[in-house]
C-alpha cells in the first residue's frame, strides 16, 4: 500500500508533537518522573552517533535549536519515486528554537529541494546530503549553508506522527481547500475544506500532500498543524498521555539526546515556552525549475527572523495590490488592493441555502483582491462536538499564487479550539474583530454574533496584509 510508504515529514512532526509538548507537559511536581521516563525511552531507543563534533553545546537555560528530520522511502511503483530515485532521503527538514528569552517558539522549514553544497559532494539538492550521508552529513550541510548552531538532531517515522496524533485524541484543524485524490500514483485523499477534527490517517494526508503545491506551501501547512496541535494540547491532555506518547516516541523516533543532563535541559526550556505561542518564520527562497534557491541576503535574513522569534511584518510573497486591466475597466480598486464583489458574494451565500446551510446567519465577504476567484460549491456541513451537531459553511477563494487560498468560515460552535488562542481586539462601529497574528503577520480576524462564530483565513503562507485581512473582515455581511 501507498500509504505504508508514504512520504515522511511526519517524522518530525511526531518530534515536536513530543519533544515540544509531550516532555514539556511535566509539572514541576512530576518533573523528575518524566525525565526519568524519557531517558529510558532514549536508551533503549535508536540513537543518532557521530554527531558530538557537529552539535553544540548549551548550557542550562540558554537557548537551543533542535533539527527534525522525516527520511523518506518509498514504493517502487509509486510517482514519487519514478522522480526522486529508490534512496532514502529526508522528506522535509524544522528547525525548532527554544528560546526562554523570547515570547514564542520559532519554527522554520528547509525546503527539501534547496540548493546547497554538500560537503565533499558538490552541488546539490538538500534532502540529497541524508541519502548520502544521513544525519550526519545533513547536520554538516545545514550549519555550513545556513551559519546556524544546531545543539539537538531527532529523526522520527510517519507511523509515530499517526499514532501520536491518535494518542491525543486528534487535532482541530482550519483546511483551507478541498485536498482530493482519490486514484493514481499519489497517495488518495479527500478531506473538504472547513474547520474539522482530525485524527491520524487524514492527518498525515493532509500534512504530506503536496502534488497540486510545491515544497514552500507544504512546508507552512505542515507548520500550521504543528502549530494548532500545539495550542490545543494543554498540560493535563499530554501529561495524562505521556506514557503513551514517549512509547511512541521511543519506537518510532532516533536521537542523539540519551542522558539525563541533556533531558534536563530541553525539559527547562519547553517548560519555559508551554505558554508561547508558536511563530512560522518561511525560509526566504525562490522556485525554480529545478531547485529551490536563495541568496545569501536571503539566507541572512530568514535566520536573523529564526533566532530572533520574528516572522516578517509582511508576506514573502506579497498579494497583488496594484489594479489589473480587468479591474480598471470594471472594477474600483480600494487602498488596499481589493475590489468589490457583493454580487459574487452574495451569490455564495445562496448557494450555501440552496445546499441545506441553516442554523446561523450566512456572512460572506464582498470584498477580493482582483486576481481572486470564488471557488464554487461552497460547503455547507456541521461540525459533531460531544454529541452536538453544530452549523457550519466555508467559502474557499483561490488567489494567483500556487497553493494561495484564503476563505471565509461560520459555525454555530462558539467556542471553538481555534479561537481560544492569544489575539489583540480592533473594534469599528459596533463590531469587534478578534485579529490572531504570527509574528507580524496576521493569519486570522474573527468576529461573534450570541450564537455563531466567524473568521477570515489567511493563507498558507500569509499572503494577504493585515489591511487586507481586516479590510475583508469588516466586508462580510448576513444574507
Amino acid at each position: 500500500m501507498l500509504e505504508e510508504k508514504q512520504g515522511i515529514w511526519k517524522r518530525y512532526a511526531v518530534g515536536a508533537l513530543l519533544i515540544l509538548a509531550a516532555a514539556a507537559t511535566a509539572t514541576s511536581v512530576a518533573a523528575f518522573s518524566v525525565v526519568n521516563d524519557v531517558v529510558t525511552v532514549l536508551r533503549h531507543g535508536h540513537p543518532i552517533t557521530g554527531l558530538d563534533k557537529l552539535l553544540a553545546q548549551a548550557d542550562s537555560g540558554a537557548p537551543q535549536t533542535i533539527l527534525l528530520i522525516g527520511s523518506d522511502q518509498r514504493a517502487k511503483t509509486s510517482q514519487d519515486a519514478k522522480i526522486n530515485g529508490q534512496s532514502a532521503r529526508s522528506d522535509t527538514m524544522m528547525l525548532v528554537r527554544l528560546d526562554p528569552h523570547k515570547r514564542a517558539t520559532a519554527l522554520m522549514s528547509l525546503p527539501r529541494d534547496l540548493k546547497v553544497q554538500i560537503p565533499g559532494h558538490g552541488t546539490d539538492k538538500l534532502n540529497t546530503a541524508y541519502s548520502l550521508g544521513g544525519p550526519k552529513l545533513t547536520v554538516r550541510t545545514i550549519k555550513e549553508f545556513t551559519g546556524i548552531s544546531i545543539n539537538h538532531v531527532v529523526n522520527v517515522d510517519f507511523r509515530g506522527f499517526r499514532a501520536a496524533v491518535d494518542k491525543v485524541g486528534c487535532v482541530w484543524v482550519d483546511v483551507d481547500r478541498p485536498y482530493v485524490n482519490l486514484g493514481g500514483a499519489y497517495a488518495k485523499i479527500n478531506i473538504l475544506p472547513g474547520y474539522q477534527k482530525m485524527c491520524g490517517g487524514p492527518a498525515l494526508a493532509y500534512v504530506r500532500y503536496r502534488h497540486e503545491d510545491n515544497d514552500i506551501v507544504r512546508a507552512a501547512r505542515q507548520q500550521g498543524f504543528l502549530r494548532q496541535a500545539k495550542d490545543q494540547l494543554g498540560v493535563g491532555r499530554i501529561y495524562n498521555n505521556r506514557h503513551g506518547l514517549l512509547k511512541i516516541f521511543g519506537q518510532y523516533t532516533s536521537s542523539d539526546i540519551r542522558d539525563r543532563s541533556s533531558v534536563l535541559r530541553i525539559l527547562k526550556l519547553v517548560i519555559q515556552s508551554a505558554g508561547h505561542p508558536i511563530v512560522q518564520v518561511p525560509f526566504k527562497s525562490e522556485l525554480g525549475p529545478s531547485y529551490v534557491t536563495a541568496t545569501q541576503s536571503d539566507v541572512d535574513e530568514s535566520v536573523q527572523q529564526f533566532l530572533g522569534v520574528k516572522g516578517p511584518k509582511t508576506s514573502l510573497k506579497p498579494a497583488q495590490t496594484r489594479k489589473t486591466h480587468h479591474a480598471k475597466r470594471h472594477k474600483k480598486v480600494t487602498s488596499t488592493g481589493l475590489i468589490g464583489a457583493s454580487g459574487e458574494g452574495k451569490s455564495l451565500a445562496l448557494q450555501l441555502v440552496s445546499r441545506g446551510a441553516r442554523g446561523i446567519p450566512l456572512y460572506y465577504p464582498r470584498q477580493r483582491l482582483p486576481s481572486d476567484v470564488f471557488q464554487t460549491p461552497p460547503r455547507a456541513y456541521k461540525v459533531a462536538v460531544k454529541g452536538h451537531l453544530y452549523h457550519a459553511y466555508r467559502i474557499v477563494v483561490r488567489m494567483r499564487g500556487i497553493g494561495d487560498y484564503w476563505g471565509v468560515e461560520g459555525t454555530g460552535w462558539t467556542n471553538p479550539p481555534i479561537l481560544r488562542e492569544s489575539n489583540t481586539v480592533k473594534k469599528y462601529g459596533h463590531r469587534k474583530f478578534y485579529v490572531y497574528s504570527d509574528g507580524g503577520r496576521v493569519r486570522l480576524v474573527a468576529w461573534k454574533t450570541r450564537d455563531a462564530t466567524y473568521w477570515v483565513s489567511n493563507s498558507l503562507e500569509l499572503t494577504l496584509s493585515r489591511s487586507q485581512m481586516l479590510a475583508i473582515a469588516r466586508s462580510c455581511k448576513p444574507l
